[in-house]
């Protein structure tokens, strides 16, 4: 997957979980392309927004569940990321 394309910081809700999402469509990969900076190697792909964010909740989820089975922590969100 390539990092090229127009970015959009959001923020990103779903349950309890309220941690930044970038999402930028990648012309590479001709598809939208979105991570969650605050859970490394957090990301998903779709070809329109919605099944994106779609695909970035369960990746979400399961990372989160992956942690806490291997007593890891889960970062709490920090609100809006000052990096770019």
């Amino acid at each position: 997957m390539s990092k090229s394309g127009s970015c959009n910081n959001m923020r990103w809700e779903r349950k309890a979980m309220k941690h930044e999402l970038i999402m930028w469509w990648s012309e590479e990969d001709q598809e939208f392309l979105a991570e969650v900076p605050e859970l490394p190697v957090c990301i998903a792909d779709g070809k329109s927004r919605e099944e994106c964010l779609r695909n970035l909740d369960e990746a979400a989820a399961l990372w989160v569940a992956a942690a806490k089975k291997h007593g890891r922590e889960v970062p709490e969100p920090k609100g809006r990321l000052r990096y770019a």
